[in-house]
């Protein structure tokens, strides 16, 4: 019997075990494809955009630069992992409510990437949040709203 080899992964904090059928397939990929985890959005495949960042070890990664296969033990958090449509978690709300959403496309990165600037540095200024989202693009808003939307979680979550 031949039996297929397996990667075990913390998912959004649930441990998952997933079958490495090939292992060139990319985190992206098989979040999408094989878990049903469409919130990781794929808009460049380069790791230039942004839009696929997820928290690899609580560290923000390009979910389409990374072969699922090299993350063995690791934890991964998605957008899902973050809140849901009917509990949102306090950046997305914060996103929300600052109306900084707009086709909701590169938003998930940016939500995870602001995530993990609020985990390391729960007051950041204007320029920090600038720095920590500079490597997430967006086509159709300026990134005043995106901006207002991290101060407004940090005030809310900061101790």
């Amino acid at each position: 019997m031949v039996t297929t080899p397996t990667i075990s992964i913390t998912l959004n904090g649930t441990r998952r075990s997933i079958a490495m059928s090939a292992t060139t397939r990319t985190l992206m990929t098989v979040l999408r494809d094989d878990l049903g985890l469409t919130g990781t959005k794929d808009a460049c495949s380069q790791g230039v955009c942004g839009s696929c960042t997820v928290l690899i070890d609580g560290a923000p990664a390009r979910a389409c630069l990374i072969l699922t296969a090299t993350l063995d033990g690791a934890s991964v958090t998605t957008i899902e992992g973050l809140g849901s449509t009917e509990a949102p978690g306090p950046v997305q709300q914060a996103f929300i409510d600052a109306g900084a959403i707009q086709c909701g496309f590169c938003m998930p990165g940016m939500i995870i990437q602001a995530t993990s600037l609020l985990r390391t540095k729960p007051r950041p200024s204007r320029d920090e949040i600038r720095h920590a989202i500079s490597g997430n693009l967006c086509r159709c808003s300026g990134y005043a709203k995106v901006i207002e939307a991290v101060e407004l979680a940090a005030s809310r979550i900061a101790p």
